[in-house]
């Protein structure tokens, strides 16, 4: 008896979705072609090909940043519960912050931080 309320609202949830989908595409004006066709960027006319290739540093240094950016996302609730967690958490963190150091030097000595 339970789920069915969790049904329902599943399906009162989908119905929501497809019916706001079907009234769009009903009273939305469809005009394609002319100036929608063309790649947007930033206020300013695309010049030449949209598919062209980047330097693979650019795609090195995000990674680099997702990766210490996540470092950090996983190191503040470590912190709240630094004193529960005792040494064997302070030892798994440092095994952690250890090894990022260690891909920090080695993508300092493979150049990937240099931005050229």
């Amino acid at each position: 008896m339970e789920y069915i309320f969790v049904l329902a609202m599943v399906g009162l949830a989908a119905a929501m979705v497809g019916g706001g989908l079907f009234f769009s595409r009903l009273v939305a004006p469809h005009n394609p072609g002319g100036n929608k066709s063309v790649p947007y960027e930033c206020g300013e006319q695309p010049i030449g090909q949209a598919w062209i290739q980047f330097n693979v540093g650019y795609y090195l240094f995000g990674l680099l940043f997702l990766v210490f950016d996540v470092e950090a996302a996983l190191m503040y609730p470590w912190a709240v519960v630094f004193r529960s967690t005792g040494l064997p958490g302070l030892i798994e963190m440092l095994i952690f912050v250890l090894v990022l150091v260690i891909g920090l030097i080695y993508a300092w000595r493979k150049g990937v931080l240099e931005w050229v």
